[in-house]
This record gives structure tokens, C-alpha cells and sequence, in this order.
């Protein structure tokens, strides 16, 4: 099926047990999907009222341009189309590119307030800013330019580079681990410090070698794409083997345990979650098996 004759060549991973009126759904508030364009293709430039996000798993020499600015795809990476953000891709290299798609359609949906627009008379947006403009524009932490100024409730920063997060990790204290998820750190609004959208939060987390984490849970989902490594994580005591490539669910007030399986490389994950929405409701809540 080509591009040119659908809007987008998806393949969504349903949870059965969720029934939603016209749209899949892999939580009760979150969408996971795996998007896959081919050299030469493009996907039609639309925006609509969910919000998404897409997690880089294979190919390279293709872009997603938001807003106006590409950004350029590499294996890891985060990429941000907000809500209301008209965006599009194209593949200008020689191979297929791969990502996981996340949205908040169920959520949006519920609320009866999803809206959809095409890219008025065009296939493609014009590009309006210099290539991966916003990375420029935050490459230094904690730094910005002086006479920057932002109105919206998502993130300036449209990429966060795989190479960054893993650099970050790899610089994290052994003192800042967490018994639950080792180290973790969270993909944040530079802007404001807080999360990278108000319905969705976007983490990236290693287990050292050997890793057992402590078992807890809370009233969040999480969805998580396995960057690197391979380990199993347990979740009410059903044992979930996961490697490289692998897209994995955590649902919300399930007792869970992640586990490197190997003896002497990390692990790395990439989730995403609907813990902002349940934060701004008052209702977030969370517990280990200690009963706190």
C-alpha cells in the first residue's frame, strides 16, 4: 500500500481488552503504533487534537518536519508533533524507516474532541525554520537565547537525540538511581522544567548490568520500546522477556519488576506515559510493596 493512495501506513498494537468506538487503543489513554514509510515516500502533512510522539527504531536518511523545522531520524531518538502541530515525513534515504507512534487518541477521544485537518492545498509543509532548529536553539543546558519567548503547553524542543540521552545516562550518579527503575531520567520542557506534553511524559531509563529492580506500581500506564538490551520485566508475577526492538506495556496499579539479564552490558528503555494527565487530576498515586 503506498503512501500516495493513504494517509499513513500503520500498524497499531490494539490491546483486546479496550473497546473503543473507531480508534485502537493500547491503554485506556494511550496509543501505541508501529509507522513505516519507504525510501522515495512521503506521509501527507495533517494535524489534529491528540497529541504524539515518535520513537526512532530503525533507518535512517528520513525526517519529520513539525511546525515547519525537520528533524532528522536516527535510531533512539525522540521526536515531538504536539497537538495542533501540522507535521509530515519523508524518507530521502535507501532503506525503510521504522518508529513507534504515541498518542493520547483514547483520551482525546473520550472527550469527544478530536479534530483533523490536511495541510491546506499541499502534500508537504513548507519548511519555515533551519533544520533541527530547536536543538540549536537548547544545545547548551540550561542556557537559551536571550530573547526567546514561548506561549505553548508543550516543549520548544522538538528532538531530543538518542546520542544526548545516552550520554546523559551514562553521566547519572549512582546516588540518583531509584530502587524501582535504576536510572532514570526524564525528557523535559526546557521552558518550563516540567513534562514534554500535559497528557503525555517521556522517560529513558538504564539497568545496569545484573539489575533487579524493587516491585511497585502505580495508577499510570507506560509503554516502553527497548532501545538496548535484553532482560524481562515481571508484572503481577507474569514474566515478560523483552530485547532490542521490543515495545512492551505496563498498565496502570499492576505490581512490576524490570531485570537485566545480562551479567556485564546495560539495558536501555524508552517509555512514554499518561502520568501528567493523572498529575494534573490529583489522582496520581503510587505504591511499593512495603505499602507506601
Amino acid at each position: 500500500v503506498s503512501t500516495e493512495n493513504v494517509e499513513r501506513r500503520v500498524l497499531g498494537l490494539t490491546n483486546p481488552g479496550l473497546k473503543k468506538t473507531g480508534h485502537f487503543a493500547t491503554t485506556p489513554n494511550l496509543v501505541a503504533a508501529i509507522q513505516l514509510i519507504l525510501p522515495g515516500e512521503t506521509a501527507l502533512a495533517h494535524h489534529h487534537t491528540p497529541a504524539a510522539l515518535r520513537i526512532i527504531i530503525e533507518g535512517e536518511g528520513a525526517y519529520t518536519c513539525t511546525n515547519g523545522e525537520r528533524c532528522w531520524m536516527e535510531p533512539g531518538d525522540l521526536i515531538l508533533t504536539p497537538a495542533w502541530s501540522y507535521h509530515d515525513h519523508k524518507n530521502e534515504g535507501n532503506g525503510p524507516m521504522l518508529w513507534l507512534d504515541g498518542l493520547d487518541v483514547p483520551l482525546i477521544d473520550a472527550m469527544d474532541t478530536i479534530f483533523f485537518e490536511l495541510y491546506p492545498g499541499k502534500r508537504t509543509q513548507p519548511q519555515t525554520q533551519a533544520d533541527q532548529a530547536s536543538m540549536a536553539r537548547f544545545a547548551a543546558p540550561g542556557m537559551r537565547p536571550a530573547n526567546f519567548s514561548w506561549d505553548k503547553n508543550y516543549s520548544p524542543l522538538t528532538k531530543y537525540p538518542w546520542k544526548n540521552m545516552v550520554q546523559a545516562l551514562d553521566g547519572m550518579l549512582a546516588s540518583d538511581a531509584s530502587p524501582y527503575d535504576d536510572l532514570r531520567l526524564e525528557y523535559f520542557n526546557p521552558h518550563t522544567g516540567g513534562p514534554v506534553m500535559s497528557t503525555i511524559a517521556c522517560y529513558a531509563q538504564k539497568l545496569r548490568a545484573g539489575a533487579h529492580t524493587q516491585k511497585h506500581r502505580h495508577n499510570n500506564a507506560t509503554i516502553y520500546h527497548v532501545f538496548r538490551g535484553s532482560g524481562y520485566t515481571v508484572i503481577d508475577e507474569q514474566r515478560l522477556d523483552w530485547s532490542e526492538r521490543d515495545v512492551f506495556v505496563i498498565p496502570g496499579w499492576h505490581w512490576h519488576e524490570h531485570v537485566n539479564l545480562s551479567a556485564s552490558a546495560d539495558a536501555v528503555l524508552i517509555s512514554y506515559t499518561d502520568e501528567p494527565l493523572l498529575r494534573t487530576l490529583g489522582i496520581l498515586r503510587e505504591e511499593n510493596d512495603a505499602g507506601q
